[in-house]
């Protein structure tokens, strides 16, 4: 069994995205006693809708993702940048997890982001409207973030845990996670 378990999504759906291999990369570095899962299915999520979000309702995906993110010690949120912002399926998920107001599956939860992007600019403006986004949600939002840019010079056909720097930097965001998890448990 785990000491911390971390529940990931990830805003790209696309199977060999940088930053799936971006959120491969922390489950590869998570030090032992962590369990990072990926979450698969934010694809298969409606858009969120106040209308069907009512008490005893059943919604498919919908019950998955809260378990899912009830379950976690942490979440960690990996976004590319999609028109300036942050990909609507991510938002999406945000959206669901922050609901019921005030007591949905994020709240009080410590939260992560990286971003990754072949630009210069490393997905900053998603970046910091998925950090944003949390925070309204409730969550609790780490200093810890990180923003990989020029990806496809910096990793070429290689993943990215195969980049030593990039894998380090992954890791101190898991470490950052997992320390708030643990800080929250014993208080």
């Amino acid at each position: 069994m785990s000491d911390t378990r971390v529940l990931v999504l990830v805003g790209s759906l696309r199977a060999g995205s940088v930053n799936r291999q971006v959120a491969e990369t922390a489950a590869a570095v998570a030090p032992e006693g962590v369990e990072l899962t990926i979450f698969e299915g934010l694809g298969n999520l409606p858009f969120y809708n106040e209308d069907v979000d009512v008490p005893g309702a059943t919604i498919a995906g919908v019950d998955e993702l809260r378990a899912a993110a009830a379950e976690a010690d942490a979440l960690l949120l990996v976004t590319p940048e999609y028109n300036g912002t942050v990909p609507a399926v991510l938002k999406n998920a945000i959206d669901w997890l922050s609901r019921p107001y005030g007591a949905g599956a994020v709240k009080d939860k410590p939260v992560a982001v990286i971003s990754a992007s072949p630009s210069p600019n490393a997905a900053k403006w998603a970046h910091d409207d998925t950090r944003k986004a949390l925070g309204v949600a409730g969550g609790n939002v780490l200093a810890a973030e990180l923003s990989i840019g020029g990806t496809i010079q910096k990793f070429g056909d290689q993943h990215p845990r195969e980049n030593a720097e990039v894998a380090q930097q992954v890791g101190a965001v898991v470490a950052a996670l997992v320390d708030a998890s643990k800080a929250l448990v014993s208080a």
